[in-house]
């Protein structure tokens, strides 16, 4: 039995998430855990919500409450949707715990012993309007290498430049809009990640199965201009873990806070602690490699503007404390899930959000048409024809049509039971041939993290036995021989089994339905094929289902198109 850690990046808490967050992270990596789960393997799904920061400040502040009790309830909210979503995390963290402040102190003061950390005297941009200093993030312009209008003062989110806020040509306050800033003087600690460059540089050549995505953004923070740079690890700020050494306030540091890009990725361990004082269970058997964690495949699912801090900063943090932390294995990254013309955006409250979706329709549609068309190989675009176009003829007419094409002619002709007589010929040899093929491509496909091409063949898995119905024709069978009739029932019964097991990753709800009807809890992977065919026995009683998925009619659509035309109130 294999061993996975699998993580999601975690998101901001400052309000619900769009769909393009949910497909750029925490809906593959579910897609990814369900699976290996499924095939039998160990599995430590790990999210949190991210609540530090500025952005966490001025969400409580603008819903009138204290900043933690904001952050409390959003998290709830966040949670709440999550189990909308069929999201399997095995725990949902917050990154404000006890676990997350003490690992990520420790952290800081391993890394300074070992020399990793300096203390930077700097020109920081502070708001005579706002009366503070602006992290990164709340200061916005113009990028000086693309010319993107709202880049902010960490990242370019068009060109993904690692960039400065004196960087940006016109910088405002996100705060208040002013352009009133001006330079003072402050002091901060910062990560030296200059110093484990080639060491991170190695460590990344190293992972030669990694996707192009991934590596090519590592890379080109790693190489290009100057090259990978020193990183601030604290904010002037009140709200985060505090910048402490052994309990006390770091010399000269005292008010201040780790930046939360430093504490965030360590809530991913820490939040592996929640779980285990929650449970009992043994979290340094995910993470410490001098207790277990050597046999752990760890997975990391996000999209593409994280990849910087989970290829250079966190792996610096890990590697740069010289302890027996486990590495991440395999970063699977996205581009961009764009809507209808436009960009999802959170803060600009553009495209359809994640609780929008579930009042709409039930989970299994978002997802399915989410994962279907995953931006991996290069940003996508939800439009709402597309959808009602994936739903009506995958889901419906495909795999629905199946299920009760089957279910109600053999209710017709034998009752709720799966009927005796006949024999396989050639038809059924071949349709096991052609699922055996297709089923190990599947596994292929969803082991190596490729969600598109997983999709596309699970579908196929669908068609062949609608193609299989529509060439062996029972109905017609019946009319002369109806024992043989009743076998290609009974193979095409048992398929719908299978049909469960295989589309439980993606559709878990449709597969739960389906196999609550087939009167049947056997989850078992199929390894033979034929065998797996043979699961149902003649006399074993099914229930025909209701409609397991409904279309989209073109009223509906029209009318999610001008509810949601890309602006949230």
């Amino acid at each position: 039995m294999a061993r996975h850690l699998i993580t999601s990046a975690i998101p901001y808490i400052n309000g619900i998430k769009h769909l393009g967050n949910l497909v750029g992270s925490q809906l593959p990596a579910d897609l990814f855990a369900r699976y290996q789960r499924a095939r039998g393997n160990e599995v430590m799904f790990i999210c949190a919500t991210d609540e530090h920061g500025t952005p966490a400040e001025l969400a409580a502040a603008k819903a009138g409450k204290p900043v933690a009790d904001y952050c409390a309830e959003m998290h709830d909210v966040q949670a709440e949707i999550a189990r909308g979503f069929r999201l399997s995390f095995d725990h949902f963290g917050r990154s404000s715990s006890a676990q997350n402040r003490a690992l990520t102190q420790h952290f800081a003061k391993q890394l300074a012993e070992n020399g990793l950390i300096r203390e930077v005297t700097e020109q920081q941009m502070y708001s005579v309007a706002d009366g503070r200093f602006l992290p990164d993030r709340y200061i916005e312009g113009t990028c000086p290498n693309c010319g993107y209008d709202s880049a902010r003062g960490d990242q370019c989110d068009n060109c993904t430049k690692q960039l400065d806020p004196v960087d940006l040509i016109n910088p405002h306050s996100v705060i208040s809009g002013s352009t009133d800033l001006e330079m003072r003087e402050t002091k901060h600690l910062f990560l030296r990640q200059s110093a484990m460059k080639d060491k991170l540089a190695e460590w990344i050549d190293s992972k030669a199965d990694w996707p192009v995505l991934t590596t090519s953004i590592a890379k080109k923070w790693l190489f290009d201009g100057e090259g990978l740079q020193d990183r601030g690890i604290t904010r002037d700020l009140s709200w985060g873990v505090p910048a402490q050494f052994e309990g006390a306030p770091w010399a000269g540091m005292e008010g201040k806070v780790f930046y939360v890009w430093f504490d965030a990725p360590i809530e991913y361990i820490a939040a592996t602690q929640e779980w285990a004082d929650k449970t009992g269970g043994d979290w340094a058997r995910w993470w410490r490699t001098d207790k277990g964690a050597d046999d752990v495949t760890y997975t990391q699912f996000m999209g593409k503007d994280n990849v910087p801090f989970h290829t250079l900063s966190f792996p610096s943090t890990i590697l740069g404390s010289d302890e027996p932390w486990k590495l991440v294995d395999y970063i699977k990254s996205f581009n961009y899930l764009n809507y209808d013309g436009g960009q999802f955006s959170t803060s600009r409250g553009r495209g359809v959000f994640m609780d929008q979706a579930l009042e709409i329709l039930p989970a299994d549609y978002w997802r399915w048409w989410l994962l279907s068309h995953a931006p991996e190989s290069s940003d996508a675009e939800f439009t709402w024809d597309n959808f009602q176009g994936s739903v009506n003829k995958d889901l419906a007419d495909v795999l629905g049509n199946f299920v009760s094409r089957i279910t109600k002619f053999t209710r017709s002709k034998f009752g709720e039971a799966v009927p005796e007589g006949g024999s396989w010929g050639e038809q059924e040899a071949a349709l096991i041939e052609e699922l055996t093929t297709r089923i190990r491509a599947y596994e292929q496909f969803m082991e190596e993290k490729e969600v598109r091409k997983a999709a596309s063949e699970l579908r196929a898995i669908w068609v062949a036995g609608n193609e299989y119905l529509q060439a062996s024709a029972p109905w017609s069978v019946f009319k002369t021989d109806p024992a043989q009739a009743a076998a290609i029932a009974r193979l095409a019964l048992n398929l719908v089994r299978l049909y469960a097991v295989l589309s439980a990753p993606f559709i878990p709800d449709a597969a739960e339905g389906t196999m609550g009807a087939m009167h049947c809890d056997d989850w078992s992977w199929p390894g033979d094929v034929k065998a797996a065919l043979e699961t149902l026995p003649a006399g074993h009683a099914f229930t025909t289902p209701e409609v397991l998925f409904r279309k989209i009619a073109d009223e509906e659509r029209e009318d999610w198109q001008q509810r949601f035309a890309g602006i949230r109130s």
